[in-house]
């Protein structure tokens, strides 16, 4: 009976209900009511009020009294001793007020969702840095090349956005060297970013996209500049408003100065579209003066221009998803070289030597339009493109010689118009994509050279006043094709059928003297090429559901005709092929922040004209071509692989890649350098091989404790070919190491520096004939005093040298620039002084497969500007 009584005891239940109101009888749903033991803290039941504000709770328990809590947000607990009965209790809870605890919410540096990795511009951002390119330059993972493109993991965006939209359409230095740092509230990388969103769950890509993120929805901003400085008199101007909407954005720019500044980098083409030979609108220079080498450094101790640049830039969404974008620039510029060239030709049985004096005087003057339309959603695509570009260039030049000097004139114009047109559309389950690509290009190039060269092949010997040469080339080509994409779960098929042909003449003609009569048929050129192709390209992607793998295979197969009439040869050359040219890419993500590629691939090249006449053509007062041969054929084979790490937690991102490249020529270039240093160069039917090893290495870390950030690469360049110098066959063989570091530090709070690096070490050798090494060395190291939160001094020193100069063998570099700023009307006050130590010229060494140049050139002189900038 005893064990009885303990048993049932021990397992009596008490059913506690009731209600919870607040001090007005209303009830609180969702009050936490907790039943505990009255000796131990242990719960013994707890409920959640309903709408009604009912509860109701079951306790097994043996203890006589119980603990009932009761608790709502903004309400006094309530608690109160029950006994462990049944029963049912009303409750009252009165309001309540609680102070919280002070908590501090850091923003993150580097963000990732996904495959946006967000880059927080305030964190990077301090006291001197205006424009958002000082910004991007500092964050881990990302590069600004000296030409103004942008790198992400060692390879160029793909695309540059404002706000999601393609304002610049590849011309981006404009709006990141312009649109201001204060403005911006994030730069986002967009990595395996596919642009054209109808294929974004279809057609993967490996390519990365950069976006500015705008801290404003409506952004009005814009700068102007305006300067003066002497020695001589110098000015520059600049006025660049901005606007940037969800439906409108607009860049406008007027721009000038003699300062040195290079302007024209800012409305550069960066797109991979330009990538397409066969369809590029790019400008050819057949003809030209003997360049001298730029020096690697700051332009504004160098560069003697006079530049004038307007460009619009406009974008307007003139219906639901469809945008209207205009991008019209003109450029005005006129520079001037003076220097001198020391260049060693080697060859298997002798080395030459070449001293020139260079004075050039270059002309470019050229309007660049665009016109687009484009519709990007998720149903449809439709982009249609229409360029025109116009050139006015020309150039001059006196080149002074040992024992000669000569004058060179050269009249380089060129247009170019063309019209790409892209359409996608879903035609059931699949989609049909339209493309069509057709264009204009013309050239009519007169260089004069005065007194006539190559004596003993043009005039017997003598000496004659004048030679002329002209030349005119005509582009048309056109390239149609049609696709049809299809998914198959992770798989997608793609498969296209397209036409493409190509027609261009080349007229060229040599003349002598006064009279203007032709020398000889052997300097005619009288060319028709016309290439036409068919092709038929199938293409399968795989990505997995987890996106771990990726794999793309290309399998196209072209037909190929080539035809090219020259009233110089005696046969007129013709061509037929059947390729088919296999591309492998796989791509495989072993962790979140490992990844890797190997791609691998076959293509075949045939015909360019460039490397077609058998007419010699004067490229320049030295070089006199001609390639009386076959049409060329290249058989290129490439292999690549790459693994990368990104972690963007802990700021830290780095590459590592390999590729290898095969290429077999059915033709070998020979070169005949006689003692003067000119050049003739002919082609021979004879099958080679150039063989390229190209290995890379290259990290970036940003430390957050002291605000530093680190970048270091590494690469390595290795060739072989062979080569037909003076009748003498040869291989020659290039080996290339460069290693580069940049730093970017805040060292203390009034001071912060930047540090950048190179080292080049360049050697070459003929068969086992080893030439000297040449050694070059760049250090350069800025640094910013802040005096006060509006005022800053920078002092830039730059340090060059090479192995190979016997005199004048390093060069050093000090500059210095103060800036203060009016913060109530957001005015910078800034004054330079360019090349305080008045260094007069700047000694530069560099090399090909068998040739040294060294060079001298002509710097500007210790110059000093002020300049006040306005920002709206």
């Amino acid at each position: 009976m005893l064990f009885f009584l303990t048993f049932f005891k021990s397992y009596s239940q008490s059913i506690i209900t009731g209600i919870v109101n607040d001090e007005k009888g209303q009830a609180l749903s969702g009050a936490t009511i907790i039943i505990s033991n009255n000796t131990s803290s242990s719960i013994l039941a707890y409920d959640i009020s309903n709408s009604l504000g009912e509860f109701e709770t079951n306790v097994n328990d043996i203890s006589s009294s119980l603990i009932l809590k009761v608790s709502y947000l903004g309400y006094t607990t309530w608690i109160k001793n029950i006994y462990n009965k049944k029963q049912q209790i009303e409750i009252h809870l009165v309001p309540s007020t609680e102070n919280l605890k002070e908590v501090f919410v850091e923003a993150k540096i580097i963000q990732q969702h996904g495959d946006t990795i967000s880059f927080s511009v305030a964190a990077f951002k301090d006291q001197k840095d205006r424009v958002i390119a000082d910004v991007i330059k500092k964050m881990p993972g990302i590069e600004i090349m000296p030409s103004g493109v942008i790198l992400y993991q060692g390879k160029p965006i793909q695309k540059y956005y404002i706000e999601g939209l393609d304002l610049m359409e590849g011309r981006y230095n404009l709006a990141n060297e312009n649109i201001s740092a204060d403005d911006v509230s994030k730069v986002q990388i967009l990595e395996n970013h596919q642009p054209i969103k109808i294929l974004d769950s279809l057609v993967f890509s490996e390519r990365s996209s950069l976006n500015i993120k705008l801290k404003k929805k409506l952004t009005i901003s814009g700068n102007a500049e305006l300067g003066v400085g002497f020695s001589p008199l110098l000015w520059k101007a600049k006025f660049t408003p901005m606007l940037f909407s969800k439906k409108r954005q607009a860049i406008v720019t007027y721009q000038s100065n003699d300062t040195g500044t290079d302007i024209s980098r800012q409305i550069h083409n960066f797109s991979s579209e330009n990538s397409d030979n066969n369809a590029s609108i790019e400008k050819t220079n057949w003809l030209g003066l003997t360049r001298l080498s730029k020096p690697p450094f700051l332009q504004e101790l160098w560069l003697d221009n006079n530049v004038h640049l307007a460009s619009v830039n406009a974008l307007q969404q003139i219906k639901k998803d469809v945008i209207l974008k205009l991008n019209v620039s003109y450029l005005n510029d006129f520079q001037k070289q003076s220097g001198s060239s020391n260049t060693r030709f080697f060859t298997p049985t002798d080395t030459i030597n070449l001293l020139e004096n260079n004075q050039n005087k270059l002309f470019t003057s050229n309007l660049q339009s665009k016109l687009i339309v484009e519709k990007n959603t998720k149903n449809n695509y439709i982009k249609n493109n229409f360029e025109v570009n116009k050139y006015w260039d020309s150039q001059k030049g006196v080149t002074q010689l040992t024992d000669a000097s000569l004058e060179q004139n050269l009249s380089n114009p060129f247009i170019a118009v063309r019209n790409k047109l892209q359409l996608i559309t879903t035609l059931g389950k699949q989609l049909v994509d339209f493309q069509s690509n057709i264009g204009y290009t013309n050239t009519n190039q007169d260089l004069e050279v005065i007194p006539g060269q190559f004596l003993n092949l043009l005039n017997n010997g003598k000496p004659y006043p004048k030679i002329n040469q002209l030349l005119e080339s005509i582009r048309l080509f056109a390239d149609n094709s049609a696709s049809l994409t299809k998914a198959l779960k992770q798989f997608t098929m793609a498969s296209k059928i397209g036409f493409s042909i190509q027609n261009q003449q080349l007229n060229s003609d040599l003349v002598m003297s006064e009279n203007q009569q032709n020398i000889s048929p052997d300097f005619i050129n009288r060319l028709d090429f016309t290439a036409s192709k068919g092709y038929f390209e199938n293409v399968i992607q795989f990505k997995s559901k987890d996106e771990f793998w990726k794999l793309r295979l290309k399998m196209p197969i072209s037909m190929i005709h080539l035809k090219l009439e020259d009233e110089n040869y005696s046969n007129n050359r013709a061509l037929n092929r059947f390729v088919f040219e296999p591309n492998f890419y796989l791509q495989k993500k072993l962790t979140a922040f490992w990844e890797t590629s190997i791609a691998a691939g076959l293509n075949y090249n045939y015909g360019n004209v460039r490397r077609l006449y058998s007419g010699f053509v004067l490229t320049n007062y030295r070089n006199l071509n001609h390639y009386n041969a076959p049409i060329s054929q290249q058989v290129n084979q490439i292999y690549s692989g790459t693994i990368s790490y990104r972690n963007p937690i802990k700021q830290i991102f780095i590459k590592g890649a390999y590729s290898f490249s095969r290429t077999k020529n059915n033709l070998l270039y020979k070169n005949e350098i006689d003692e003067n240093g000119a050049v003739i160069l002919e082609a021979i039917e004879s099958d080679n091989f150039i063989n390229y090893n190209n290995y890379s290495l290259g990290g970036s870390k940003y430390f957050k404790k002291i605000k530093t950030t680190i970048k270091l690469n590494a690469r390595y360049n290795q060739s072989n070919q062979k080569q037909l110098l003076n009748n003498t066959y040869t291989n020659v063989e290039n080996n290339n190491i460069q290693l580069n570091a940049n730093l970017d530090a805040e060292i203390f709070s009034w001071l912060s520096s930047q540090y950048i690096g190179t080292i080049s070490i360049y050697k070459s050798s003929f068969d086992k004939i080893k030439l000297q090494q040449v050694t070059t060395n760049k250090q350069a190291l800025n640094l910013f005093f802040y005096l006060t939160d509006n005022q800053y001094l920078k002092c830039t020193n730059e340090y060059y040298s090479n192995s190979l100069s016997e005199e004048n063998a390093s060069n050093y570099f000090l500059n210095f620039s103060y800036q203060y700023t009016f913060k109530q009307s957001n005015i910078d006050l800034n004054l330079s002084w360019n090349n305080v130590l008045n260094t007069k010229e700047f000694i530069n060494v560099y090399s090909n497969e068998f040739s040294y140049v060294e060079s001298s050139y002509k710097l500007r002189p210790s110059q000093i500007v002020t300049s006040i900038k306005f920002t709206f």
